[in-house]
């Protein structure tokens, strides 16, 4: 099993140590790019032409429904994987 078959076991599993680094790591795999906030703001949204933008705040820990977000865009990519 590759290291990103393993972060993606991670999401999958909706684990609670799941770094902001991991998430930006995910979300350029599947075609998302970071915006960085203005000064003053912790909030990252990643954009990918196509899709709603995704805002998601650089806090440890990051927040179980921001992991259940990720998780749902990892099945919606790997379900249009499958269908090209």
């Amino acid at each position: 099993m590759s290291k990103f078959d393993k972060l993606i076991s991670k999401f999958n599993s909706l684990s609670n140590d799941i770094r902001f680094e991991e998430i930006t790591k995910i979300m350029n795999h599947y075609g998302y790019k970071l915006t960085r906030p203005g000064s003053g703001n912790s909030h990252y949204t990643f954009r990918k032409d196509g899709h709603f933008p995704v805002t998601i705040p650089k806090h440890r820990p990051i927040k179980r429904v921001y992991i259940e977000l990720i998780k749902q865009i990892i099945e919606e990519e790997e379900q249009n994987d499958k269908r090209s």
